[in-house]
This record gives C-alpha cells, structure tokens and sequence, in this order.
C-alpha cells in the first residue's frame, strides 16, 4: 500500500471511474486508467482504499490526509 498513490487516484479520479476500475480488475480485464502497483492485488488494494478515502470525505467533510489516516487506522486495526 502505497499512501501517494491512493491521494493520487483520490484526487485524479471519479469514485465511478475508480469502481469501473475495480470491476476491470476482478473480472481480468484491462484498465482505462492508470493504477500503480506492483501487481494486481496491490492494484485493487490503491483503488478500494482510494473508493474508502472518497466516500468518508464525501460523508463525514474531512480531507483527504484524514480519510487516507483513518484507512490505515482501518487496515492496522484488521491486522491487528
């Protein structure tokens, strides 16, 4: 999990575009936008957490270094 690249995909594109993206993956195909990661899976890891990202600034109005915060407050939680 790459925090750049998540406040990237925040800021570049739309939460459908990011969604579109996610569906592109799962199902094997290719991408209409630009994704970085090393792999797939880190992929689709940089646009769940950017979908999270804009759905909690959209619903509680923080910005996006608190919802990227409060994702990974999420992801250690669950590795916890």
């Amino acid at each position: 999990m790459n925090i750049n690249i998540i406040k990237h995909l925040v800021e570049t594109y739309t939460t459908e575009q990011l969604q579109t993206a996610e569906q592109a993956l799962l199902n094997e195909e290719t991408l209409a936008i630009a994704v970085e990661g090393k792999d797939e899976g880190e992929q689709l890891t940089h646009i769940l957490a950017a979908v999270f990202c804009q759905e909690e600034m959209a619903k509680s109005g923080i910005n996006i270094n608190q919802a990227v915060r409060l994702y990974s407050q999420r992801v250690r939680g669950s590795i916890n």
